[in-house]
């Protein structure tokens, strides 16, 4: 009796081992799997999610400390030591005669020779009626203005209804737009009038002569 139930035992005890052996070999074949699907967290980031640097704002270089150079004086009248305006006038032979007389209002001498720049304007914004004056005669001297004195240049105001109305294009004009002599700023002198507005017409509606002493 005893031989028989050992007999049915082995198999069974065999069996089992079996088992047993593929359970432990089926464990040790998915340890690596489940080791490697959690990523390290120990890794370093990679350089492109590294953040760039940024230059530091807080201590600009410092501007330079030279100086800027102011512009000569070279003595010449400008524009703001001046104020100008039109003498009486002397008609003859289709023209008005007047002169532009230029007052130092500064409180420095200056100087001023040659030709004014002249020419009509009109219009709210001031825009140039017609061709600039012509300038007629020679250059003069150099005319010293002390505070307060005066230099003259004499200017010649055509009648335009000398020319055609049609090649004239005759336009209501406020005044003259003045340049001093070596001057890239402007005066205006009010004179109300008529000029031509266009530029081809068979001669000048201005003329000016050089600056000389009052």
């Amino acid at each position: 009796m005893v031989r028989t139930k050992l007999s049915r035992l082995l198999p069974v005890v065999a069996a089992s081992a079996g088992v047993l052996a593929l359970s432990a070999c089926g464990g040790g074949g998915t340890t690596p799997a489940a080791s490697t699907s959690t990523p390290s967290t120990s890794e370093s980031p990679t350089s492109s999610t590294a953040p760039t640097a940024t230059p530091s704002t807080s201590n600009p270089a410092p501007a330079s400390s030279s100086p800027v150079a102011a512009p000569a004086d070279n003595g010449l009248c400008k524009s703001g030591d001046v104020k100008l305006a039109l003498g009486q006038g002397d008609a003859g032979a289709g023209s008005l005669y007047r002169s532009l007389v230029i007052t130092n209002s500064s409180g420095k001498p200056c100087e001023i020779q040659g030709f004014p720049g002249v020419s009509y304007v009109g219009g709210t914004d001031g825009h140039q009626v017609g061709k600039d004056a012509f300038r007629e005669g020679t250059k003069g001297n150099a005319v010293k203005l002390n505070p307060g004195q005066s230099a003259v240049a004499d200017i010649q105001f055509v009648n335009v209804r000398n020319f055609d109305s049609a090649t004239c294009q005759p336009t209501d004009v406020k005044g003259l737009r003045i340049y001093l002599p070596q001057e890239t700023a402007s005066n205006f002198v009010a004179a109300p009038g008529t000029g031509c507005a266009s530029t081809k017409i068979p001669g000048n509606q201005l003329a000016v002569k050089t600056v000389h002493p009052a």
